[in-house]
């Protein structure tokens, strides 16, 4: 049970149904006890009406006579009682007419106590001494056990009625008690690098919940302090470092152009300009980025036809793709229009298409498959390189993480991936990594809405 809400759920139901099992089970031996009494109060009763009917001067009574009142005293409560009486002088025993002869079993000093006699069963017996008489009288246990029988009978069904409902309510009570952590855990899902301003809600009841939202609150508005202070530094260092290597730049160009250079000499110049315009280029990115996570770049989106956009793109993919000993195709199916920025996203492309003929071996292919339905423009390059680990699939989209495998001709800078999934952010869109068919190569899928007017 992974759940809280189910944990506590059927501690809940365990714990009701346990406390009233226990009630029951008090119920129960209350109960016997108030039957077994009531039965010995009438065993009492019965005893001394068959005392009264030996109480006169009984040295004259013979044996007939003596059974003859035992009998007349007996037969208005055949039904509940069984009745023997033993004369101690004369050791002779009278029986009521519904023990048929059988004897009930002394008690050995005891007064109540229970006793089984043949073809009757348990009785509950109670012995009176009068005289020289020993009155025994015996009640059937029949109607007690019977009784007890219904009562667990009911408090089964009771208890099964129970565990459901307490289930119920349960659920119920631990849902309505958790609200709150899954509105912390809801709030704290939607906040990422690119949402770091949300917060969670507080109850104005103090309690452990409120606390906890509390904490963390000041954890996010810390971390947001810490992204802010990163992206600022990012955006600063970016547009300082533009001058300087502008400068370099130019004075590298200015001493290609003047001649005068040995041919060791304006190597070293063109691979120092080739170094400039990697840096060059990272700074942009990172500019880009910074801009992106900071929401102030504004989309040109236009509604485009897909099969138009992808038609021009082909033609450049599939020159990039020989040129490199690869082969491109592409399909696409559903009709329609879609709303998206069509420089950033040829942007996107070709980072994707990049990365993918870096990853494919000589003579591979790369394929990219097109699907506009149910208002969803879905896009998939895939390539038939080595691919990646699963815990790896989510890693590729950070900054600077470059994860090729050996062999791979990829020498980006990391910032390629990063990019497309800030684009198609700011398209409300999402990108993400799995493996290729059939587990052959690395595929990454593009969702984003067709309509954003």
């Amino acid at each position: 049970m992974k759940s809280i809400s189910t944990r506590l759920a059927v501690w809940y139901a365990t714990a009701a149904t346990t406390t009233l099992a226990g009630l029951f089970v008090v119920g129960y031996l209350l109960l016997q006890h108030n039957l077994i009494h009531g039965i010995d109060i009438l065993n009492r009763s019965e005893a001394e009406v068959i005392k009264l009917h030996l109480m006169h001067d009984y040295d004259p009574y013979d044996a007939a006579l003596i059974e003859r009142r035992i009998r007349k005293a007996s037969e208005r409560t055949a039904s509940l009682f069984y009745i023997n009486v033993r004369d101690q002088q004369s050791g002779a025993t009278f029986y009521s007419s519904n023990l048929k002869g059988q004897p009930i079993a002394d008690g050995g000093g005891q007064k109540i106590f229970n006793t089984e006699v043949s073809d009757i069963g348990k009785l509950r017996v109670v012995e009176n001494v009068s005289g020289p008489f020993t009155i025994t009288v015996g009640t059937p246990l029949r109607g007690v056990d019977l009784a007890l029988e219904e009562y667990i009978k009911v408090c089964l069904a009771l208890l099964a009625g129970m565990l459901l409902i307490s289930i119920i309510v349960g659920m119920l009570l631990s849902r309505l008690a958790l609200r709150p952590v899954r509105m912390i855990s809801e709030t704290a899902n939607r906040i990422r690098s690119d949402n770091l301003s949300e917060r969670i809600p507080v109850n104005a009841v103090r309690d452990e919940i409120s606390d906890l939202a509390k904490m963390l609150n000041q954890t996010f508005d810390r971390l947001e302090s810490s992204f802010n202070q990163i992206r600022r530094f990012s955006a600063e260092a970016s547009h300082e470092l533009k001058t300087p290597l502008s400068l370099i730049r130019l004075y590298s160009e200015k001493m290609l152009l003047g001649g005068g250079l040995s041919p060791a000499n304006e190597e070293a110049v063109q691979l120092q300009l080739e170094e400039v315009a990697r840096l060059n280029q990272i700074i942009e990115e990172m500019l880009f980025l910074s801009r992106a996570e900071a929401h102030a770049i504004t989309l040109d989106l236009k509604q485009v036809s897909p099969v138009y956009f992808l038609n021009s793109f082909a033609q450049d993919a599939r020159v990039l793709a020989e040129s490199q000993g690869r082969l491109f195709a592409h399909n696409h199916t559903g009709a329609g229009m879609a709303c998206f920025d069509e420089k950033r996203m040829r942007q996107v492309f070709l980072n994707l298409l990049t990365n993918a003929l870096g990853a494919s071996p000589p003579g591979g292919s790369v394929t990219l498959r097109s699907q506009l339905d149910d208002g969803i423009w879905r896009i998939c390059v895939e390539d038939e390189g080595r691919g990646l680990p699963v815990e790896q699939h989510e890693r590729i989209f950070e900054r600077f993480v470059r994860l090729n495998p050996p062999g791979s001709e990829d020498k980006g800078n990391g910032l390629g991936l990063a990019i497309c999934r800030s684009i198609v952010g700011l398209h409300h869109g999402r990108i993400f990594a799995s493996s290729g068919t059939n587990n052959i190569g690395l595929q990454i899928t593009i969702e984003i809405p067709a309509s954003m007017l």
